[in-house]
Parts: structure tokens; sequence; C-alpha cells
């Protein structure tokens, strides 16, 4: 267990006398390239750093419970685990941006997914939707970035998101070698 939120403070520029700052980004540009990266990983892939049809949601569609089940290493992660662990993330990540307190956060609860039947990888899934759709309410409804809160907890969405993307799709691989 730990703490998840940075400190809350705002980030600050010191400058010396006679230095000129630099223009801030509007908002509005910073949202909408952050919800176009979002959307390429989650969503749909336009281009910006996927292959065709290798958003999450594209990826996860054609996947069954079995698959979702099968570890590619030996006590290694499942992809119905990455995909509990994402969801689970999200939330913990979208209560940041919306500046909810909390005080600690079991990691580890966030893989307690390895095997699901049908109805479970069902579940997990929407899981996953629901917290995607909470997290862009979330992100749209941030009215100035101001620091650690949205623009780190966005960001860090971002990345950790692609880096289990990347992950669930290495899996598919293996078990794909492995059918074979």
């Amino acid at each position: 267990m730990g703490r998840l939120c940075w400190s809350g403070r705002a980030a600050r520029v010191i400058r010396k006398q006679g230095e000129t700052m630099p223009e801030p980004i509007p908002g509005e540009v910073f949202r909408k390239e952050l919800l176009d990266l979002l959307g390429e990983t989650f969503e749909r892939t336009e281009g910006i750093y996927l292959d065709r049809n290798r958003s999450l949601f594209e990826t996860l569609a054609g996947l069954s419970a079995e698959q979702a089940s099968t570890p590619v290493a030996p006590s290694g992660a499942t992809i119905a685990g990455h995909v509990e662990h994402m969801a689970f993330y999200l939330e913990v990540l979208t209560d940041c941006i919306l500046r909810k307190p909390f005080e600690t956060v079991d990691w580890e609860e966030s893989w307690r997914v390895t095997a699901v039947d049908e109805e479970a990888w069902a579940t997990t899934k929407e899981r996953l939707r629901e917290a995607h759709r909470r997290m862009l309410d979330a992100v749209n409804g941030v009215e100035t970035w101001e620091g650690e809160d949205d623009i780190g907890a966005s960001l860090a969405i971002l990345a950790h998101s692609a880096v289990h993307l990347g992950a669930i799709q290495q899996a598919l691989h293996a078990i794909a070698l492995s059918a074979a």
C-alpha cells in the first residue's frame, strides 16, 4: 500500500529579474492533444502512434475469456489481470484529477484477477470501459490545468495505459505462438 497522488502543490517557476516567461499553453489546446492521445490509446487508431486497429478496446474486442486468462510466463500477469489493474488505476487517478481525498491505495489488490469465465471477462471489460468514461468526463471537466493532480495524473494515465496496452499485445503474440 502506498500514497498515490502527488503533494497537491502546483508547479512553480522561479525566474530571475529580467527573464521572460514563455507563453502558457492554453488549457483547451492541452485538453485536445491529451484527448487525441487517449482516444488513440483506448478507442480508435488514428495513426498518432499505433498501427491500425491496435487501440485497447479494439485489441480486447475479439478476445475470449480463455485467451484473457492464459498466463504467458510462470507467475506472470494474464491479460485479464492487466485489464483489471488498468481499470483500478484509472479509477484511482481519476479521483486525483477530481481532487477526491484518500489515504492509501492497495495496488496488490488491483492484480487480484487472473482467470475469468466469459461472464467475468465481460464484467472486467465493462469496468474498464466505465472507468475510461469517468476519466474522460473528469478530463473534460478540468477548467484550469494547474499541476500535479490534473496534468500529472492525466499524463500518468496516458503513459500507464500505453505500457499495459503494449504488454497485452505482447501477451497476445505469445499466446498465438504457443497455440501454433
